[in-house]
């Protein structure tokens, strides 16, 4: 899978996941798959999204910080990832890296993946919560799709 690390920029508020003038990446049922990447794919993958999120140190002023991260994600920006469809599988806090939060979303397919992240953006909710808690932050992402023998599908 292709790492993808991407500055967030506060002004936009979001990143595009795909760099610029690539195909997005492929993600969801095998069906959905070129025949290379669909061969241990179920046939009726979601599509996973891994998102790491690592949070510039707080500033003297107290915002940024890894704790306004958490605080963003933990009074609104979960739940509204959840008002436009997606399934927020698990938020994590890596152990070996205090600035980094990791989730994990899952989407029907790549499709249902740009409309929940098209909804999220023009959400006036995600642009206030951004406005009350920005976080500079760097991002890596990575799309999956379960395996045929994985208990998570």
């Amino acid at each position: 899978m292709k790492r993808i690390a991407i500055t967030l920029l506060l002004s936009v508020g979001l990143v595009s996941f795909a760099n610029a003038g690539e195909a997005p990446q492929p993600c969801g049922p095998a069906g959905d798959l070129s025949d290379e990447l669909s061969n241990n794919v179920d046939p009726s993958a979601r599509c996973f999204e891994l998102r790491m999120y690592t949070a510039e140190p707080a500033a003297s002023d107290g915002s940024g910080g890894i704790d306004n991260l958490h605080q963003r994600f933990r009074e609104e920006e979960v739940a509204i990832f959840e008002k436009h469809g997606a399934e927020v599988v698990a938020v994590w806090q890596r152990l070996d890296d205090p600035n980094t939060l990791v989730w994990m979303l899952a989407y029907r397919d790549r499709a249902h993946r740009q409309e929940v992240w098209a909804a999220f953006a023009a959400d006036p909710a995600w642009e206030a919560l951004l406005a009350k808690y920005p976080v500079p932050l760097s991002i890596e992402a990575y799309m999956m799709s379960s395996t045929d023998y994985s208990n998570l599908k």
